[in-house]
């Protein structure tokens, strides 16, 4: 066999030619982050929109049948109102918080900065815009 062609195929991968793929990778994995993470946040918002609403309907259920005592979900939980397996959290790990005034129930989450009374709470029922 001529001595270049079996110096050419048994050299191994150079450090030069690792650090391309590596930068190549890079770059893909960059731009699915970019796509990927927005998508994870929205979703996350539409969920804790969805349990809230559930929770809401759950809560009613309880009030309608223990008169107007408001429910914490814990207690919700416990007298079994909702499955052993419910979260009793919102997507981002907070606990949700259920309001009672009158006849009317509203879930509360304090959404992504946790922090309760900011732009970026979810309400169900969603809260009425103020009238200007």
């Amino acid at each position: 066999m001529n001595r270049r062609l079996r110096h050419t195929l048994t050299r191994g991968v150079t450090l030069i030619e690792i650090l391309i793929v590596l930068a190549i990778v890079g770059m893909i994995a960059g731009g699915v982050a970019v796509y990927a993470v927005p998508k994870f946040k929205e979703s996350q918002v539409k969920e804790a929109k969805i349990s809230a609403q559930d929770l809401q309907t759950i809560a009613d259920g309880w009030r309608a049948d223990n008169g107007n005592d408001c429910p914490t979900p814990q207690r919700l939980k416990t007298e079994k109102q909702m499955s052993a397996g419910s979260n009793l959290n919102d997507p981002w790990g907070s606990a949700w918080k259920i309001s009672c005034d009158g006849d009317n129930t509203t879930v509360i989450s304090f959404g992504p900065d946790k922090k309760e009374g900011t732009a970026d709470d979810i309400h169900f029922p969603p809260e009425e815009a103020p009238e200007k």
